[in-house]
């Protein structure tokens, strides 16, 4: 599917999309066990970061798909993504410190208590953001119903697959290490 399709209009509004682009990403990204840990807030790492594009397809009814560029920075404590069209236009940019989390969507923001929150909203699935920092990092860090595929990390491919609860989920991503 080409980016033009997946961000075409499928029976999800517009405010709908966004969110679910941010939760892709935020991925691209705790699941209701993994849980953002306290602390004070801090600025992300720029060693800490990521680009590429990235997919999510939720099997739900109907399917739900998404493709974006992205730029992640940070970690599941505090980070910033960023993702874009392939023609540089910002969809939404996203900002996570412990106890809250904001998404903007053009000259909109909305605020969440927690990054996992913002995810789960958007799109009614749990992308698991504290472990997706770890497997970008080569850790298996284990998550329920989730199984991450980290073969392909050497060439920048990362994949993990959420079984239950459902709906299935489905999280690619390609990746540069900045």
């Amino acid at each position: 599917m080409t980016l033009a399709k997946a961000l075409a209009p499928q029976r999800i509004d517009h405010g709908r999309r966004v969110l679910l682009a941010a939760g892709g990403a935020a991925l691209l990204v705790v699941s209701g066990c993994a849980q953002l840990s306290g602390g004070g807030a801090s600025a992300p790492k720029a060693s800490d970061s990521w680009s590429g594009r990235m997919s999510l397809r939720i099997e739900s009814e109907p399917i739900q798909t998404f493709a974006a560029l992205f730029e992640l920075r940070g970690s599941a404590d505090s980070g910033d993504l960023t993702l874009t069209t392939p023609i540089g236009s910002t969809l939404a940019q996203l900002h996570w410190s412990p106890g809250e989390a904001l998404l903007k969507d053009g000259s909109n923001t909305r605020r969440f208590d927690s990054v996992d929150a913002l995810i789960e909203a958007a799109t009614g699935a749990a992308i698991p953001v504290g472990a997706l920092f770890g497997w970008l990092a080569g850790r298996n860090d284990p998550v329920p119903g989730w199984k991450p595929d980290l073969g392909q990390l050497a060439n920048g491919r990362l994949a993990a697959v959420r079984e239950a609860p459902s709906p299935r989920a489905d999280l690619r991503i390609v990746f540069e290490r900045s």
